[in-house]
């Protein structure tokens, strides 16, 4: 199985050169970009074609999808990805009733078929905020009841800090599931310089059991290694795949 790697977990860890030569002798085969990486797509190309790593995967800002899907398109062939996703809403953009989620939804859709017509997959990605119930229904339910030909690249974790059981909703939107963020949380009053959250492997979170019921129930084609606040990405990197291996 082919481990990829979020950038974003190395964005204080520069240059990227050398961020990209480590994972690559850590075993990682892939890895998601972001937006930082994105400035000289053709240069950053270079360097993951150094190092023997493919990018087939990459988040990308709503207003830059709604407003100029055509440079996204550009970077995302530059860099080989296959898969583009949509990562985040700001809190004050975030609609606060079933009807503004539903339209939401609609838009991602929109998106969706710019994205499928210029040969792309079309995800969005959760954080913990569509786990919040709006007028008694999750947030989650509606985009992608709202948006039936986008998929999800489902962060695990945020869906339990959100308060939800990830196998549940594994179970219910498996097929819809095209990519995962593989990242861990640590133990209650544990890693609070690193927002609480773990080396793969080495929190609370079931991820040998996730990783079965995800390859049973979805067809995700990439699993990404994420932590968003690591003190030491190296030790992140490595103690993470080395767990992976078990799963």
């Amino acid at each position: 199985m082919d481990w990829s790697f979020q950038l974003y977990s190395a964005r204080n860890f520069q240059p990227w050169d050398k961020v990209l030569k480590t994972l690559s002798a850590f075993g990682y085969t892939e890895v998601e970009g972001f937006g930082a990486v994105y400035d000289e797509p053709e240069a950053f190309r270079a360097e993951l074609d150094k190092n023997g790593l493919a990018m087939p995967s990459g988040h990308f800002g709503i207003d830059l999808l709604e407003q100029d899907f055509a440079k996204v398109a550009g970077i995302a062939r530059t860099l080989g990805m296959k898969l583009i996703a949509c990562p985040w809403l700001e809190p004050t953009d975030r609609p606060t009733d079933i009807d503004g989620w539903r339209t939401f939804g609609k838009r991602l859709a929109a998106i969706g078929g710019r994205a499928k017509d210029a040969g792309f997959d079309f995800a969005w990605h959760n954080h913990d905020f569509e786990f919040v119930p709006v007028g008694g229904v999750v947030p989650q339910r509606l985009i992608l009841e709202a948006a039936p030909e986008v998929g999800w690249e489902m962060d695990v974790a945020w869906v339990i800090r959100g308060g939800s059981d990830p196998l549940h909703w594994i179970e219910e939107f498996g097929p819809r599931i095209l990519a995962v963020h593989v990242k861990d949380i640590a133990p209650q009053g544990e890693a609070t310089d690193e927002d609480g959250w773990s080396d793969v492997g080495h929190g609370t979170v079931d991820w040998a059991g996730l990783v079965t019921a995800l390859r049973k129930n979805t067809p995700a084609a990439y699993f990404v290694m994420e932590h968003d606040n690591p003190a030491d990405f190296e030790r992140f990197a490595s103690r993470s795949i080395a767990a992976a291996k078990s799963f």
